[in-house]
């Protein structure tokens, strides 16, 4: 299994809204990320990020809410940088067989749980799943089910709650007539109605209408999504980001959650309503295994002199991590977007250091 997760590692990519963050995965023969349609939900476009590309916006081109399914497109030159990976052309998969989730749950990349099919073809609200073992969390939904040929046998959709690991993924064959039946149409955003399952292109409903135009039930094109508009402290804290000079949408992983890269160095920004503290994180490295006073007394030193900034190494880590800690009732223009700026500066400066 080794060989087919170092395979996949370059075909997952980690995808991030405004609302939640989730996984999907890339297929170079119709140069096309696969994922759930929850995972897009109310969203135009949404941030992709993998190990051969920077991160970067990417639309959503079709989405099947019934099926959970949807397409995000990406440039021709994704094809030079993504190695190939096929569907599963079997008749069947076999009760028993290992499979290997692949995604990024809680956050962590490109993590891979193993497990058995318990039921190949699972029949849930009129749509057939794959049911099996390997662990699905918060984060890898979207992601592939692949087996031990490194051939896709599904997308990683939903699990039970509370159910012990019992994970649902829709089968490649449904996914394999949902892009022929998307292509057929000429690729346009397009979604399909929950109701008599006809695709509707966008061109097809008036501007001001979301109807579908053969059996009348609403539908909602993703590319007639609102889209995102944050409020209140999160409004503030995008809009000194802004001002900075960074790309806000680009920078959104998640409610009231943002990473911005600032030279070699990566920096999280949280907001915590409930505690009405903004935080911003840069793990900049690990302490050695030896000489470590030196580390300290430098960390030491620094704190004394950082105006607002503060070195610290968590408990039970080794990693040290310079930190921004802003009460929101004393974030205002006068002093957030300097705060905020000498942080991305400071963390550049000691990550190379």
């Amino acid at each position: 299994m080794k060989d087919v997760i170092d395979t996949y590692r370059d075909v997952v990519v980690q995808i991030g809204t405004p609302y939640s963050v989730g996984t999907g995965f890339y297929l170079r023969s119709h140069n096309l990320v696969i994922t759930n349609e929850h995972v897009v939900r109310e969203n135009k476009e949404v941030t992709i990020d993998g190990r051969n590309f920077k991160k970067r916006l990417s639309k959503i081109l079709y989405t099947d809410q019934k099926a959970d399914l949807a397409f995000l497109e990406v440039p021709e030159e994704f094809k030079q940088l993504m190695p190939e990976v096929a569907f599963f052309e079997g008749e069947s998969v076999g009760q028993g067989e290992p499979v290997v989730a692949i995604g990024h749950p809680y956050g962590y990349d490109y993590s891979a749980t193993q497990g058995i099919v318990s039921n190949s073809a699972h029949e849930e609200h009129g749509m057939e799943y794959i049911i099996h073992d390997a662990a699905l969390n918060p984060g890898n939904i979207g992601g592939p089910l692949v087996n031990a040929s490194g051939h896709i046998l599904g997308v990683n959709t939903f699990i039970v709650k509370n159910g012990n690991n019992v994970g649902f993924s829709l089968p490649s064959d449904f996914l394999s007539q949902s892009l022929a039946e998307f292509e057929s149409r000429g690729r346009v955003p397009s979604a399909k109605c929950t109701s008599c399952s006809n695709i509707v292109a966008e061109q097809e409903i008036e501007p001001d209408q979301n109807y579908c135009p053969h059996c009348g039930s609403h539908i909602d094109l993703p590319s007639r999504a609102e889209g995102y508009e944050a409020t209140g402290v999160s409004r503030t804290i995008e809009d000194f980001i802004r001002l900075i000079g960074h790309d806000v949408p680009l920078s959104r992983m998640g409610p009231d959650h943002w990473i911005i890269k600032q030279g070699s160095a990566t920096i999280k920004i949280y907001y915590n309503d409930r505690e009405g503290m903004i935080f911003g994180d840069a793990f900049l490295c690990s302490l050695p295994k030896t000489n470590i006073a030196p580390v300290y007394q430098f960390m030491l030193k620094q704190n004394y002199e950082l105006e607002g900034l503060s070195f610290s190494v968590p408990a039970n880590s080794r990693e040290i991590v310079l930190s921004l800690f802003i009460p929101d009732r004393y974030l205002n223009d006068m002093t957030g977007k300097e705060m905020f700026e000498r942080l991305f500066e400071r963390a550049d400066y000691y990550d190379n250091v």
